[in-house]
């Protein structure tokens, strides 16, 4: 039987979406044949009818052609690559760029408890304003030229050593500086991938992974995310099935959870990662944050299969664009390349200033400072969002994010959107899950969760919510099944 009505035309529209993001995110190319409508109709549970249907009226758009007695293949002549179709639908409201695009537009009027970064207020301010006159001195070679590829010695220097603190025994000629983290990865996601090549996160991850990860045309798998790290059982049963080139993840203070990876989980990764040739992309912005250093995958694997990345947007400047890469010489000496051809020589005036700051007396005494006011400011929200009905998932040891569960039946989503309304840009779970399964989930940035309006929007919003879930299952206890 097929379907007919305004259900019939609903299901047609289902069928052309799904290609023409098939397409947009080049799993389907130009000149690829499409599945049968025997087969399409099958994987999306329709009739072959809506799937000719469907397919006719691509052709008409001139998505696709028709090659009779072949089947339908591509049309050559497709449309941009666009990250925001590449994507899962199910929670498109509030995927990563939604909730990007609210906090970096939010404004200084805007509430940003869902953002990622520290106020303005609680960084350095007269460290970066005696750095920027120590840069107004500089010789007109560091102000106006391109730097090395590799990046300023001093600083390269400073972060060996740093790294060192946490175990990790590396030369300057093994850092690269970068203009971000997001800029590691993806000069790493150049070198090491492919088209259609698998890469691992953790579920949930920070949301930019899956973004940046879609960019470079990868297939994502993913594995749950527990307070000890990866779920290990379900890690050695995806790296066997999948076969990932890459994993990228978060070892000191996960994003979102604030979890801590444990030494066992650590090494079971990592002979795991040995035993499926399994390269470990390991991103430590948020090291500063930590009170006692948590074990680093790098530190054990002696940066072997492991990759350290980092940046000072967290502590220093989100603004002042400087991260870095730590790895085998070899691998420096390919991303080095890399870098050449995609921004040619390093940008040496940042570079410049985060030594400075960092070189600066009083940094260590801001960063200690920052540790314990984040600390007092986690169990001041932590007891304030508990008192409307949230629950941390766990109390973490140290940073800035909290990932609290919701009442059963109210949708994190659902509550963004009422949030919104009354500009307060928050972060729902599936903006950070993979397998679409933290729709009860919540993270707060407890650096921005302090102002009183907040904590009655929040609540505000979890009324509004409970009734469009109320509203909603009302509708699917009539709708009538499909057929």
């Amino acid at each position: 039987m097929t379907e007919g009505g305004a259900a019939g035309t609903t299901r047609v529209a289902m069928v052309m979406t799904t290609i023409r993001q098939r397409i947009a995110g080049r799993s389907l190319t130009p000149g690829a044949k499409l599945p049968s409508v025997r087969a399409l109709a099958a994987t999306l549970k329709v009739s072959t009818s809506t799937v000719v249907d469907a397919y006719e009226r691509l052709v008409a758009e001139g998505a696709i052609l028709s090659r009779p007695g072949s089947g339908f293949y591509v049309a050559n002549q497709t449309a941009p690559f666009s990250l925001s179709e590449a994507g899962p639908r199910l929670d498109r409201a509030v995927d990563p760029f939604w909730v990007s695009r609210q906090s970096l537009e939010a404004g200084d009027g805007g509430l940003k408890p869902g953002c990622g970064w520290l106020p303005a207020s609680w960084l350095p301010e007269e460290g970066i304003r005696r750095a920027l006159r120590s840069l107004s001195r500089l010789g007109m070679p560091a102000l106006a030229e391109y730097g090395s590829p590799l990046g300023l010695p001093p600083l390269r220097q400073l972060i060996a050593r740093r790294a060192a603190e946490r175990g990790i025994e590396a030369s300057p000629d093994q850092v690269m500086l970068t203009e971000s983290g997001t800029q590691a990865i993806d000069l790493l996601c150049r070198l090491f991938l492919e088209p259609g090549d698998t890469v691992l996160v953790d579920d949930p991850c920070y949301f930019n992974f899956h973004a940046l990860l879609r960019a470079h045309r990868a297939r994502i798998v993913s594995v749950p995310y527990t307070q000890s790290g990866p779920d290990i059982e379900a890690f050695a049963q995806t790296v066997a099935e999948h076969r990932p080139r890459l994993y990228i993840t978060n070892s000191a203070i996960h994003n979102p959870t604030g979890a801590v990876l444990s030494p066992v989980t650590a090494h079971r990764v990592l002979k795991l990662a040995d035993q499926f040739d399994l390269t470990i992309i390991e991103d430590d912005i948020f090291a500063d944050f930590e009170y006692t250093h948590a074990p680093r995958l790098a530190a054990f694997d002696g940066l072997d299969r492991v990759i350290h990345i980092g940046s000072f947007s967290k502590t220093l400047s989100a603004s002042a664009r400087c991260g870095f890469v730590v790895a085998r010489p070899e691998w420096i000496e390919g991303l080095t390349d890399l870098k050449i051809a995609t921004s040619f020589g390093g940008g040496p005036l940042m570079a410049e200033l985060v030594l400075n700051v960092l070189s600066d007396g009083s940094h260590r005494k801001h960063v200690e400072g920052l540790r314990s006011r984040l600390s007092e400011t986690m169990a001041h929200v932590s007891a304030r969002l508990k008192s409307i009905g949230f629950t941390p998932w766990l109390e973490p040891q140290a940073g800035m994010f909290l990932w609290c569960r919701l009442p059963d039946g109210i949708d994190a989503a659902d509550v963004a959107h009422a949030a919104l309304e009354r500009n307060v840009v928050l972060a729902p779970g599936n903006a950070f899950s993979l397998s679409q399964s933290a729709t009860s989930f919540m993270r707060f940035n407890v650096s921005q969760t302090l102002d009183p309006r907040i904590f009655d929007v929040l609540a505000l919003a979890m009324r509004a919510a409970g009734k469009v879930g109320e509203s909603r299952g009302e509708e699917a206890s009539i709708e009538p099944p499909l057929r």
